[in-house]
This record gives structure tokens, C-alpha cells and sequence, in this order.
């Protein structure tokens, strides 16, 4: 699921129109995915199959009391959010749904979920199509544009790291992926307070939770330390990760534990409308193209340890 955001309220019209004018309609201007239900073949395998797509059906308007303050809308956002983490989609109908809220919480005036089941696409496909719903405020009828993330002093350098990068590129490789073949077969990680030995907690309530950082702040450590913003994200991950393991059983922080991390396969210089993702060989073809990465989660320091 994806939580966006809005300082403005969203009205049924505009969210509709974005949909059906945007390729995230009526089915043929789409991929399969999107305006398609899976199906069993007759070799048992699963395959989409075109059906007609009724926007109402997935566009949803959660009624909450009126009048209440924005504490009281973040809770129900929040359970609404839970709840809708625990169910399974129709079968019957497309695998996504989007959820809006017009009700101001303490950080936005209208929230918008969308629901999607991983089969429609990776996280690029998906975002793209998200970004083909969206209109540059200065000239709606301009393709939605960004600035380009690009290092100057990357390029001013190339040429005294580029050996180096290439040999420690050729090191990482050659080492997690041989750490990869021996965790599949051969290590076992430590029983730590993640994995839950209890028999059905697969099937037990969850709650889901936001927190936000700044963006500044991320740039902030990006910059201090010379790595990308998925670096800094993950090892705030592994670092929560760690610090919620030794509050539930102090030895834990010690244990030898492994994250499986989805990496994107697709070698992508910036993001491709629904329109050109679905052209016959298209460069950027929508779909699924990633891989897992099994990566050992850092143990705490002595000084990491200490933090409360």
C-alpha cells in the first residue's frame, strides 16, 4: 500500500477523471494487469484475462464522523489503514483499489491510499503510473518533468574513482552473492523476536503505523557520508530493526539475523508514462523486474547499544 498525502480536499469528479483519463480506466489503453483478473489456465498456471473495469468499484470514499478534531481522524486513518491490510482483494475484479479520505488529520487535509497487489507491476511500473495521473500545475498539457539527479562532482571525479568503484562493485558482487547461495542452503539465522513461533499469527489483526522524516535530514546524512538516499533509508530500517529486536530480548541485538531486500533490476534514467511502458519493445516494458537480496543486519555497537 501506498499512504500519499494532500494539503487540499479531493473530490470524487477530479479522482475519477484522473483515473479514466489517464489509461487507468476502461480496458485496451492499459496493461493487462490493471484492467485484468487472474485466472487459472487449464495447465493450472495463472493468467490475466481482460474484463471490464467499473472505476467505482475500486474507488472507495470512507465515511467518518463529521465535525471531529484531526487526533481523532489520525485514528481513524490509521485503523482504517489496518483493517485494510488484513483484507484480500475480490477476486472477481482487478487487483487494486484507492482509498480517499477527506478528513484533516494533524499532517494533511485529505489522504489518499493506494491499494495495490505486487503482481500489476514493480514499484516502477507503479509509479509511473502514478505520475501518469498527475499534471504540472505551470501547463497541464506538458509531460510532468524532474530535475535531474545527477552529481556534478561525480562527473568531475569519474575518472580518478572509477577503478576503484569498479573493483569494489566486482568485491560486493562476487561476496553477496556467495552469501546468498550459502544462506539459502547453508546458515541459518539466530532465533530472534521477529519471526513469531506462535501457529497462526499469520492470521492475527495487524496495525499499521506512520512516522515522518525530513527530507533535509536525509540529504543531510547523504551528504556527510557519501551514499544514496536507499542507503540512508535502509539503515534507518536495519537500525529500528535492531533496536526493536533488543527491546523485546536484550541478546538479540547480538544475534546473526538476515533482511531480504528487493532490488531493482531495471538499469532506468528517469520515469516512463503508462503510454510507453506498454509500446510493443518498449525500452522501460511495464511489468516485474526485480530481484531479492539476502543482506546480514549490522549488530549494534557498544554506543548503539546505549540508545534509548
Amino acid at each position: 500500500m501506498s499512504h500519499e498525502q494532500f494539503s487540499a480536499k479531493l473530490g470524487a469528479q477530479c479522482q475519477m477523471s484522473m483515473i479514466d483519463n489517464n489509461g487507468l480506466g476502461p480496458p485496451g489503453g492499459d496493461p493487462i494487469q490493471i484492467s485484468g483478473k487472474q485466472i487459472a489456465g487449464e495447465d493450472g498456471q495463472k493468467k490475466w484475462k481482460r474484463v471490464e473495469v467499473n472505476v467505482n468499484e475500486h474507488v472507495n470514499f470512507p465515511k467518518f464522523p463529521q465535525g471531529m478534531s484531526p487526533d481523532y481522524y489520525d485514528d481513524c486513518v490509521s485503523n482504517y489503514l489496518s483493517k485494510l491490510g488484513m483484507e484480500d482483494f475480490p477476486p472477481e475484479r482487478p487487483l487494486w483499489e484507492i482509498h480517499v479520505m477527506n478528513y484533516p488529520t494533524t499532517n494533511a487535509a485529505s489522504n489518499i491510499v493506494f491499494k495495490l497487489h505486487h503482481a500489476l507491476g514493480d514499484g516502477y511500473s507503479l509509479v509511473g503510473a502514478l505520475l501518469s495521473c498527475l499534471k504540472r500545475s505551470d501547463n497541464p498539457s506538458l509531460p510532468l518533468t524532474f530535475p535531474s539527479g545527477q552529481s556534478k562532482t561525480k562527473f568531475k571525479n569519474a575518472s580518478t574513482t572509477f577503478l576503484p568503484d569498479v573493483l569494489s562493485r566486482a568485491f560486493n558482487t562476487i561476496y553477496y552473492f556467495g552469501y546468498g547461495v550459502l544462506k539459502g542452503f547453508l546458515l541459518r539465522d539466530d532465533h530472534t523476536p521477529i519471526p513469531s513461533d506462535d501457529e497462526g499469527v499469520l492470521f492475527r489483526p495487524l496495525t499499521m503505523t506512520t512516522m515522518e522524516f525530513s527530507l533535509d535530514q536525509f540529504k543531510q546524512i547523504k551528504a556527510k557520508l557519501q551514499v544514496t538516499i536507499n542507503d540512508v533509508i535502509m539503515g534507518i530500517i536495519m537500525f529500528g530493526t535492531r533496536i526493536y529486536m533488543r527491546e523485546m530480548n536484550h541478546e538479540s541485538s547480538e544475534a546473526n539475523c538476515t533482511a531480504v531486500v528487493l532490488l531493482n533490476t531495471r538499469y532506468a534514467a528517469g520515469y516512463k508514462s503508462v503510454s510507453e511502458m506498454i509500446k510493443p519493445n518498449a525500452e522501460m516494458p511495464w511489468g516485474n523486474r526485480f530481484a531479492f537480496l539476502p543482506l546480514p543486519i549490522p549488530k549494534l555497537t557498544a554506543t548503539e547499544s546505549s540508545i534509548r
